[in-house]
């Protein structure tokens, strides 16, 4: 994956649990588990901001672009 998810290390930053995070911002553990991990296709920017507003970070803390072209099967 070209964009690549530091929510992990944000959290740890925050003394902050995954399953306190999912309690703000209203996902489930299980979704919240896919994007920690890299595996999500995509976001919702609304998600982004809940995040971003509860951790008290920056997008480019969390999501981070690793250089490189990811080109997407389903083109």
């Amino acid at each position: 994956m070209a964009i690549r998810v530091y929510l992990e290390d944000v959290l740890k930053k925050r003394n902050m649990t995954s399953k306190e995070l999912c309690a703000l911002i209203g996902i489930t553990e299980a979704n919240l588990s896919i994007l920690r991990s890299g595996k999500a296709k995509g976001i919702r920017f609304g998600t982004v901001n809940k995040i971003c507003y509860y951790l008290g970070c920056d997008v480019g803390d969390i999501l981070k672009f690793d250089g490189n072209l990811e080109v997407d099967d389903e083109e």
